[in-house]
């Protein structure tokens, strides 16, 4: 699939700051690989642009050849392009339709089942499914991948360490197992952080795994052009098996489904037919 991102306006219509920009744009894909013209124009640039003239850059090409220079300023940049906000058992019903409901099906088809948390963040989500998984497996038995493009929101991820308000839908039971509180701040216990494994991972230029029961995937695609979310949508379904599962955020709803051989199994949840 080619993509018309903003990288297809002609330069002979564009201001100066926007061709200060596009090559920015250029720059980093050459450097990095991650292409930020498949995400939404006007956020992205507005979140560079602050951060650009809060560290006294007059323009992108200054800022690039800057980030090229020092790593702390490329690694600022990650963070602010990549969007890490996350809680544990974000939009709690969501997570008992698929403890309840989705989860049951699996594994009713398969024993153990193959699972990746995408865009994973600082580790909320992927520790989220491991705890959940308890209520069906010994934690022996249980082994999450979980991704990101950005390593030091993954580095947050693996001390697995988060302040209060991050626990607040975590239920209470699991609350007392599964953490220790230490100088107001709680840490997740050895045991759930081994059945995690992190890598570091661009969703829009990387191959993707094959096989999977459960993909989660949430509130991440919304800051995507609708033609790299076409091609992320048929990745993940690539990536399932028949009857796999697809966990979406709660304003990431697949409008046609059928297109990537999907079908709604519950309110954010897509089956692979």
């Amino acid at each position: 699939m080619q993509f018309s991102g903003i990288l297809s306006l002609r330069e002979g219509e564009l201001k100066m700051d926007d061709k200060d920009f596009l090559h920015f744009i250029s720059q980093v894909k050459q450097k990095t690989g991650i292409d930020l013209s498949l995400y939404k124009e006007a956020q992205m640039k507005r979140r560079l642009t602050s951060l650009r003239e809060k560290r006294g850059y007059r323009t992108f090409d200054d800022y690039f050849k800057a980030m090229v220079k020092d790593s702390s300023l490329f690694d600022e940049f990650l963070d602010r392009m990549t969007i890490n906000v996350s809680e544990f058992f974000r939009n709690p019903n969501r997570w008992e339709a698929l403890e309840k409901k989705i989860l049951p099906r699996l594994f009713k088809e398969n024993k153990k089942l193959k699972v990746w948390s995408a865009a994973c963040s600082t580790g909320e989500e992927p520790y989220s499914l491991v705890m959940l998984l308890t209520r069906f497996l010994p934690l022996s038995e249980i082994r999450i991948k979980a991704t990101d493009l950005d390593t030091n929101v993954m580095n947050k991820a693996k001390q697995g360490v988060y302040i209060e308000r991050a626990l607040q839908d975590v239920p209470k039971d699991l609350v007392s197992k599964y953490f220790t509180k230490q100088d107001m701040m709680y840490h997740v216990t050895p045991e759930i952080k081994q059945r995690v494994a992190f890598e570091k991972q661009n969703l829009l230029a990387d191959t993707f795994d094959s096989g999977y029961d459960l993909i989660v995937c949430r509130n991440v695609m919304i800051y995507f052009t609708e033609e790299a979310k076409s091609a992320l949508y048929q990745k993940f379904s690539d990536a399932l098996r028949p009857g796999g599962v697809l966990f979406v955020g709660s304003t990431e709803q697949i409008f046609q489904p059928q297109k990537y051989s999907f079908e709604a199994e519950d309110t954010f949840f897509y089956k692979k037919v």
